[in-house]
């Protein structure tokens, strides 16, 4: 039987925060069997994907651990799909979602909702997995589509929160779509699983939670520790300088976008006393022809990411703290709300990073220790989606490496963050073991290693860049990649300077190399190797102001010569 309520709805500090603990365990829970049985690369060695329970008005409670792009927004647009489409919701019900027109990240995110409803068939939360596929049914073999013009050059079947499950029995016609669909079935129909285990995982232990303590006090704690989240973000901004800035960054050049890339401009207001952040992204280009569009949750988000890599990081991340960033979007823009048939293949990353950094850039404007560098570009073929044909089983397989990143932007109380990957990304999704990516793929790593003189200077030193090169075994391989920051480099903020840039080339049986486009599907074959440079973070102050002793452990360790010590950071090193 399921038990009521305490007496009196208001509950202390102590039991929100035991409450809060409890919900995020289920979060935990969740991404540990998507960790565990994920049958992808994707999932069970680098860990993209992310779990979160949002409220039953749609808004989001918890996140543990998971890809800051994937939830501060999206999964309350996905939960209102739901509803909106199926508002008679039932016990044993799920629902598949990867719209970028109805709520997800990209289409490349499968995301499974499940609706929690108690025995009297009332709907109290719903639960979300959502998990980076390795392959969706693009019309090349990667999940990010840069330079198709719509959503039909894309490929990929769209599920706009369609139910995949009534009373715990699978749509089979679905999975069946699916398979025919996607190159590597097997592997999608395993990370489908792990999905849907996942998300009842979270059902079950929402249901006993709330056998344990009742739904009432489940939802007072919900409005009581969303109203708590509101107020420390409220007191986070009361203690920020008041102003208005103004930040862009810039994408490189590609097919489809202008001649000198896309740039992007945020218009940001600092309200201390009213307690209110707001962005303005409205002054931006329209819907390119081309699968750089940021859908509305990943525009929605990345302004948010810019703005918490600037404040007290241990405000809450959710819908009570949101309610304190207002955000004006753009209908049908590069960023903002794209309509269908626009294509917004790799939304999660390259021009949704650029949002990002145009806000945390903007804040370093503002008086005091405030603000962020530019965090590094993404996406070079060390991050790539490789597929083809395994010579040891004879047998396709698709995947994307993690094989290493940097691009850490330095702040202003700190050093980078080595290993963020990507603004989006938060350094929440693992780097491969080179080990097990030669087990599992057909490939050999022939290096991996920082790149000495290439972080971005400053009194706060952003990341170095970091050489990855590998290739072929006994057969060839396709690898598919968008990168970022070829032209436009991590740039510094307050006198910091610009981070290493990204560089992709391909080597040749007899060593040449070939400098490789910006983007595209590069067949590499056997005897030959791709080689990747990712991009470095910016630094922040003047490298003229870095502590001598800092500057002699980058010596030490081999991140900065002695030559560039005494350049850049006038630290003298004697031998």
């Amino acid at each position: 039987m399921q038990k009521t309520k305490l007496d009196g709805a208001k509950l202390d500090g102590a039991r929100l925060a035991i409450i809060s603990n409890r919900f995020q365990g289920i979060a935990r829970k969740m991404s540990n069997t998507l960790l565990r049985t994920g049958r992808s690369g994707v999932l069970n060695r680098a860990r993209d994907f992310s779990c979160c329970i949002v409220t039953k008005d749609c808004e989001l409670l918890v996140a543990a651990d998971s890809l800051p792009i994937h939830v501060l927004s999206g999964p309350d647009l996905m939960a209102k799909a739901m509803h909106d489409f199926h508002p008679d919701l039932k016990r044993g019900d799920a629902f598949l979602n990867n719209s970028p027109y109805h709520g997800c990240s990209h289409p490349a995110d499968h995301t499974i909702l499940v609706p929690i409803i108690d025995d009297q068939n009332q709907h109290h939360f719903t639960v979300l997995a959502k998990a980076h596929q390795a392959d969706i049914g693009n019309s090349i073999p990667t999940t990010y589509h840069s330079t198709a013009k719509d959503v039909y050059e894309e490929g990929a079947l769209i599920f706009p929160s369609v139910q995949i499950q009534k009373d715990y029995q699978t749509n089979e016609d679905i999975v069946r779509m699916c398979q025919m669909r996607i190159r590597v079935a097997e592997q999608w129909h395993g990370d489908f699983l792990a999905m849907m285990g996942a998300a009842r995982i979270g059902e079950k232990e929402v249901l006993a939670l709330a056998n344990e303590l009742g739904w009432d006090t489940l939802h007072d704690f919900a409005g009581q520790w969303l109203d708590y989240s509101e107020q420390r973000m409220q007191s986070a901004i009361e203690v920020m300088p008041a102003g208005c800035c103004e930040g862009s960054s810039t994408h490189d050049p590609m097919p489809g976008t202008p001649e000198e890339g896309v740039t992007i401009k945020a218009s940001v207001k600092v309200d201390p006393v009213g307690g209110f952040i707001d962005v303005d992204l409205t002054d931006n280009l329209a819907a390119l022809p081309n699968g750089l569009n940021v859908s509305e949750a990943c525009t929605r988000t990345s302004a948010m990411i810019g703005i918490f890599n600037c404040i007290d990081p241990t405000v809450p991340k959710n819908a009570g703290a949101f309610r304190r960033i207002r955000l004006k979007l753009k209908e049908g823009g590069v960023v903002g709300i794209p309509r269908h048939p626009t294509s917004c293949s790799a939304a999660t990353t390259n021009v949704a990073d650029r949002i990002a950094n145009a806000v945390q850039t903007a804040l370093s404007q503002l008086p005091g220790n405030i603000g962020l560098a530019e965090i590094g570009g993404v996406f070079t073929p060390c991050v790539g989606v490789i597929s083809g044909i395994d010579p040891r089983d004879n047998q396709a397989y698709v995947n994307q490496l993690f094989l290493g990143f940097t691009a850490g932007g330095a702040s202003s109380v700190n050093d980078c963050w080595l290993s963020i990957l990507h603004v989006g990304n938060g350094g929440m999704c693992y780097q491969d073991s080179i080990e097990l990516d030669e087990i599992y793929q057909p490939i050999e790593v022939k290096s991996r290693y920082l790149m000495k003189d290439t972080e971005g200077a400053g009194k706060f030193r952003g990341a170095p860049s970091l050489y990855v090169e590998y290739g072929p075994l006994e057969c060839e391989i396709d690898v598919g990649y968008v990168s970022d920051g070829v032209i436009n480099k991590p740039k510094g903020v307050r006198g910091g300077m610009e981070g290493g840039g990204a560089e992709q080339y391909l080597r040749r049986k007899d060593g040449s190399l070939d400098e490789l486009e910006r983007w595209g599907l590069v067949k590499v074959r056997e005897g030959e190797s791709i080689v990747s440079v990712t991009c470095g973070g910016g630094g922040f102050g003047d490298p003229q102001d870095r502590d001598p002793d800092m500057v002699m452990k980058d010596v030490a360790e081999g991140i900065i010569s002695p030559d560039r010590a005494s350049r850049i950071y006038g630290v003298a090193i004697e031998d």
